[in-house]
């Protein structure tokens, strides 16, 4: 009998191009977490630049080992950096800080945390590549070059913060 699942692997990401961002100060009113979130991309701007960067936050990446979310399932909590060749169109590497988050599988063990969490990496990889193919990136470089133009001539308005 060969029974085929719909699942493998779930990935949801929000994505901010490095080189979109403005500025790397806080603003005083900030609050602490808004304030972590600027001091973790200026690392990533001082760490990766920005070109060729995009800083994705919050990720989850799922893993159904069961097929049954109530049994199982294998959450993790993602953020970091995914670096692209120079012309965005496939990643090169990802530098990535992987937590566990939430799961249903009462048989997990440290081991196969390490070996799940490796594997994250990977599958980030092959999303955010799926993701370049979609022509989401190329839609995000399109409109952040439509603005520098607009700001050069003068014509647009240029956001204090984020």
């Amino acid at each position: 009998m060969n029974i085929m699942f719909g699942r493998w692997v779930e990935f949801e990401f929000d994505c901010l191009p490095l080189r979109s961002v403005g500025r790397l100060d806080v603003p005083i009113d900030a609050s602490p977490a808004y304030e972590a979130f600027v001091l973790r991309l200026k690392a990533a701007v001082a760490k990766h630049g920005m070109h060729n960067s995009y800083y994705l936050h919050h990720a989850v990446c799922r893993y159904y080992l069961t097929n049954d979310p109530k049994n199982g399932r294998v959450e993790f909590a993602v953020e970091g950096v995914v670096l692209t060749g120079e012309n965005d169109l496939k990643t090169k590497a990802v530098d990535l800080t992987i937590t566990l988050g939430k799961e249903t599988c009462p048989w997990l063990n440290e081991p196969a945390v390490e070996f799940l969490a490796e594997s994250v990496k990977h599958a980030v990889a092959t999303e955010f590549d799926r993701y370049i193919q979609a022509g989401d990136l190329t839609k995000t470089k399109e409109r952040i070059d439509a603005m520098q133009e607009q700001i050069e001539k003068g014509e647009a308005f240029q956001a204090m913060y984020l």
